[in-house]
């Protein structure tokens, strides 16, 4: 028998592994198992070169469970090793600066099972004591035993082996008994081992038999040794591509299209990445892709192989020249990983420009789909928008599509403002905003249908790149300056006639949660609705887009702020005009003389106080301007209380605005209920 140990200089190596790695610790299995599926391909690779001579015979790789001993066992039948070859690779663990080892990864303990070269040494974040049973392939040799409890001291001895491999068997410590649970270790395993190159083996299918599930005589294999992505294009189905989809995402829907990665220069990489549908939530689809290295998995937090907008995508990615540290799961920024990315970006690119030019009507029915991965794309990539352009699309509230280009071409003749500028109209959604869009079309325009996730942020960017272009939502204004094409009509009222009506509308209005009105009066034409409500554009946009960008939030806590435009040309608007000035004139005449007396003395007072620089003015100068301006506001409640009085009976105008509340999904609960008792009143 044979004592020593390991080669580094301190007692407290075990403990620090078990710490700093713990928060990882399931990868144990993984790193156990690919050393067994590794040293088995060594041995297909000496038997391909003549060197080992004999049969291969069953090359799987076993995965034991004894839950009553506490142990689990992984078995090859790969090269084994010699008492040198453990003492090379088990006992001096190689790196440089031994001495310096916990000084030197204490902060960064993800680097420590890297530096052991085969991973080995993670089993210890599990077991309280490690065995190897092993025996070499080389002629001659005599099976050894390596057994170590979790201190740097090991015991070497002679063992009984019928066959070259190694046997690992790690008794399992008492604060990681979780991983003596049947189900929670055939997990591990379909996790990280489901695509490795060697058949892996955990205990015997089942079947019901008797009223219970019995074992059988065949291997539960886990793993699929030829997994698609390894497989040659050409020689693949699209059902090929849909069943390894389904495999991957059981409860997923098909996948909209996939691409398959195939490169060996400058890098390798291979893998298959498929598109989904998303419904919703962009954070819940993210890190669905699979990183393999040689098939092994070793995580789905792909961020900086994958660009931002493709960790949407779902899939697989095996490469063995990605940098990784020694867990695997940490991914190194370097320039081979930035390569990797931009190819990666393109390959997307070219395959979906590819199928845009081969069946341009099957691209049109998943665009739906698909835009929220361009639009991500365009938003936070820089540069592919000028690879997207030539695949993206616009869909129009007609339900037809059209590149970038096409529509240009479409709208330019007509939708053009008298500054040139070519205005985009949109709507978000068809049925809340039909009034605006068939407003928008009687004038011969053509309205885009904007109802994605991200279509809203897109038209910002979408902006910058156009040139002299606009994007204007259908209900952000009145129809005739939604494009501008020359001066407005003024307005035929008198400021006074303009004041009165504003307020017989305002007073009126509802008291709305978190949102504002602004009254204003227009010359709209006789044809024209009597009133509409609009919504600023810039505003909507910013409040849109602080949902997506933290740093808008300021938008987002922000009223909603609403114009409602009264037509003076309408009938309906005249007759309330009419009405109300008739009714309120003798009132009214007492307050207006007062109010004009109280304003042209606040004129005055301002006039001649505005001559003064502002230290020069007293504290009566500023007590004498206050009581001006306060009884100014006086005869305008005054004013107001009047016009609102009377405005409180007119059902017309309470009609009117609960229409165009209506019209915009604003009218709810006591109100809507006045509202339809209004109007079978009015309709007696």
């Amino acid at each position: 028998m044979q004592k020593g140990n390991i080669g580094v200089t301190t007692e407290n190596i075990f403990p620090v592994i078990k710490k700093f790695l713990y928060s990882d610790h399931e990868i144990f299995l993984r790193e156990m198992v690919s050393n067994a599926v590794d040293a088995t391909q060594k041995l297909k690779t000496l038997a391909a070169q003549g060197e080992y001579k004999q049969e291969l015979g069953d090359l799987t790789v076993r995965v034991n469970l004894d839950t009553d001993k506490g142990t689990i066992t992984i078995s090859d039948h790969g090269i084994g090793m010699t008492e040198e070859e453990i003492d090379k690779y088990i006992n001096q663990i190689a790196f440089s600066g031994v001495t310096d080892f916990l000084e030197k990864y204490k902060d960064n303990a993800n680097n420590i099972i890297g530096h052991f070269g085969l991973g080995f040494y993670s089993s210890f974040m599990v077991a309280k004591k490690v065995e190897i049973i092993t025996k070499s392939w080389k002629e001659g040799s005599k099976a050894v035993k390596w057994s170590c409890d979790g201190s740097p001291a090991y015991e070497i001895d002679d063992a009984e082996r019928a066959d070259h491999g190694s046997d690992i068997i790690l008794y399992v410590d008492d604060d990681c008994k979780e991983f003596l649970d049947k189900f929670k270790l055939e997990g591990l395993l379909n996790k990280y081992c489901k695509f490795m190159a060697v058949p892996v083996a955990f205990g015997k299918k089942t079947e019901w038999k008797d009223g219970k599930q019995v074992d059988t005589d065949e291997d539960n294999i886990i793993n699929s040794v030829e997994p698609l992505w390894t497989k040659t294009p050409s020689t693949l189905k699209d059902e090929d591509y849909k069943s390894f989809y389904r495999t991957l995402y059981p409860m997923s829907d098909e996948p909209l299209f996939w691409i398959h990665l195939n490169v060996d220069y400058p890098f390798n990489l291979t893998g298959i990445l498929y598109f989904p549908k998303i419904k919703n939530n962009i954070e819940l689809q993210k890190n669905k892709i699979q990183l393999y290295c040689n098939q092994v998995f070793v995580t789905d937090q792909v961020e900086g192989i994958v660009p931002e907008f493709l960790t949407l995508l779902h899939g697989v990615i095996d490469s063995p020249d990605i940098p990784l540290n020694v867990s695997r799961s940490y991914l190194q920024s370097d320039r081979e990983v930035k390569k990797i990315s931009t190819y990666i970006t393109k390959k997307v690119a070219d395959r979906l420009k590819a199928i845009f030019g081969e069946n341009r009507k099957e691209y049109e029915e998943k665009w739906d789909d698909l835009k929220l991965f361009i639009n991500y794309g365009i938003l936070s990539e820089d540069g592919f928008y000028d690879r997207a352009k030539e695949f993206a699309l616009f869909k129009d509230t007609e339900g037809k599509y059209f590149t970038f280009d096409e529509y240009k071409t479409l709208i330019e003749a007509n939708q053009k403002d008298k500054d040139d500028q070519l205005v985009y109209l949109y709507a978000t959604d068809k049925e809340e905003q039909y009034s605006y869009i068939k407003g928008a079309q009687d004038k011969g325009y053509s309205v885009l249908l904007l109802d994605g996730q991200l279509d809203v942020p897109t038209i910002q960017t979408l902006e910058q790149k156009f040139e002299k272009s606009r994007f204007t939502r259908v209900d952000s204004d009145i129809i005739d300056r939604l494009i501008v094409k020359s001066d407005a009509p003024k307005n035929n009222l008198s400021e006074d006639q303009s004041d009165n009506l504003s307020a017989v509308f305002r007073t009126q209005l509802p008291k709305i949660e978190h949102t504002e009105f602004m009254v204003q009066v227009d010359a709209l034409g006789a044809e024209a609705r009597p009133v509409v409500i609009t919504q600023n554009e810039y505003m909507r946009r910013m409040k849109e887009m602080s949902r997506f960008q933290p740093g808008m939030s300021f938008y987002g806590q922000m009223p909603d702020s609403f114009n409602l435009v009264l037509n003076s040309d309408h009938p309906l608007v005249k007759k309330v005009l009419d009405e109300s000035s008739a009714a309120t004139e003798e009132a009214l005449k007492p307050i207006v003389a007062e109010l004009k007396g109280q304003e042209a003395r606040l004129a005055a007072i301002r006039a001649q106080q505005d001559k003064k620089k502002y230290d020069e003015l007293t504290q009566e100068d500023k007590d004498q301007k206050a009581e001006a301006e306060k009884a100014v506001q006086e005869q305008k409640d005054k004013k107001q209380a009047v016009i609102a009085e009377y405005a409180k009976g007119n059902s017309v105008v309470h009609q009117l605005i609960d229409l165009a509340l209506l019209q915009n999904g604003m009218l709810k609960g006591e109100a809507l209920d006045a509202f339809l008792k209004r109007s079978v009143d009015l309709i007696k």
